[in-house]
C-alpha cells in the first residue's frame, strides 16, 4: 500500500472513531436525567411522573426476565416530547417506540394523534367491542387513546434488546418479533393482569376483521418485505404475533418463553423450514410451532 492509501486509511479511521467517541460522549443537556433507577434514564423537561412511571415498569421488566433466562440488556431510556423527539428520535413518527441504535430506546412522552388514530369510530362497531375498546383504553382525561397499549409496546421493544445482547439465532424475522411478543405478553400476564386488556384487545380486533385490504398476508412475504413493507400492512402481522403470543402464553407460561430463549441461544446453526417446525415442537413448545404451521 502507498503513502498516499495508508494516510487516507488512518484519516477514515480516526474520524470514525471521532464520530464514535462523539456520540457515546454525548451529554444530552437538553434533557433531564432520571435518578434513582438501575437504568439510565434522561425526560423532556415536565415528564419526570411520567418518566419514573415508563422507567419503573422497564425495570421491573429486566429484572422480570433476567430471572428467567439469566441475562439482561445494557438499555437507556429516552422519554421525549414532539419537539426533542425530532432531534434524538429516528422513527419519524412521533409516538412509535424503537431504538436509534443498539441500546437507546426512545418513548414518547404524551399522548399524540398517532396513537389517537388507531381507534375506530365506536359507533359503526358492535356494542360488545365498542364497550371493551371504552374500557381498555379511555385516558384519565375522559378520551379514547391508544397511550396504554403503546406504553406497553416500550417492552416489547425490550424485548429486541435482549435478544440482540443476548446472543440468540433468531432463525425468522417473524421469529424475533414473536420473541418479543411473548416477553411481553408473559410478563403482563405475570406481573400487570389488570393491563391484560389494553395489549390484548386491539391486536384481537384488526386480527379478527380478516384479511381485506392487506396486499401480503403469508409469513414469506413477511420475510422477504420486512425492511419495505406498508406500516399498516406490517401492523397487521405483529398483531396477528400479539394474538399468538396470547396463545403461546396461555398453553405454555413462562416456560415457553425460557425454552425458547434456551433453545434460539443454543442453536447456532440456520435451519429450513422443514428443520425448523420439529425443533420448536420438541424443545419449546407446539403453540409456538403452530405460528409456521398453521399461520
Amino acid at each position: 500500500m502507498d503513502r498516499m492509501n495508508t494516510y487516507k486509511y488512518l484519516f477514515l479511521f480516526v474520524l470514525s472513531l471521532s464520530t464514535f467517541l462523539d456520540a457515546k460522549s454525548q451529554t444530552y443537556a437538553d434533557l433531564n436525567e432520571l435518578t434513582g433507577f438501575s437504568i439510565k434514564a434522561y425526560y423532556s423537561p415536565g415528564n419526570e411522573e411520567r418518566a419514573k412511571v415508563i422507567v419503573g415498569r422497564c425495570e421491573k421488566t429486566i429484572e422480570y426476565v433476567k430471572g428467567l433466562v439469566g441475562f439482561a440488556p445494557k438499555v437507556s431510556l429516552f422519554i421525549l416530547n414532539p419537539e426533542h423527539w425530532k432531534k434524538y428520535a429516528t422513527f419519524p413518527v412521533y409516538g412509535m417506540p424503537h431504538y436509534p441504535d443498539s441500546e437507546r430506546l426512545i418513548i414518547a412522552s404524551e399522548d399524540n394523534d398517532f396513537w389517537k388514530s388507531f381507534i375506530p369510530p365506536l359507533d359503526q362497531l358492535p356494542i360488545d367491542l365498542a364497550n371493551q375498546i371504552r374500557k381498555a383504553y379511555t385516558t384519565a382525561e375522559g378520551t379514547l387513546s391508544m397511550v396504554a397499549f403503546f406504553d406497553l409496546l416500550a417492552l416489547h421493544e425490550l424485548g429486541h434488546g435482549f435478544h440482540e445482547q443476548g446472543g440468540l439465532t433468531m432463525q425468522r424475522l417473524w421469529m424475533q418479533e414473536l420473541f418479543c411478543n411473548i416477553m411481553l405478553h408473559t410478563y403482563i400476564a405475570e406481573n400487570e393482569p389488570s393491563n391484560l386488556p389494553a395489549l390484548e384487545v386491539f391486536p384481537e380486533m384488526v386480527v379478527a376483521a380478516g384479511t381485506t385490504g392487506y396486499a401480503f398476508t403469508t409469513l414469506a412475504d413477511f420475510e422477504r418485505l420486512y425492511d419495505n413493507m406498508d406500516p399498516k400492512n406490517y401492523g397487521w402481522y405483529q398483531c396477528r404475533l400479539h394474538v399468538a403470543g396470547k396463545n403461546i402464553y396461555n398453553a405454555g407460561g413462562e416456560k415457553a418463553f425460557i425454552k425458547l430463549w434456551k433453545g434460539l441461544k443454543e442453536n447456532k446453526v440456520k435451519m429450513t423450514d422443514e428443520e425448523f417446525v420439529p425443533f420448536l415442537n420438541k424443545k419449546v413448545h407446539k403453540e409456538v410451532a403452530k405460528v409456521q404451521t398453521d399461520w
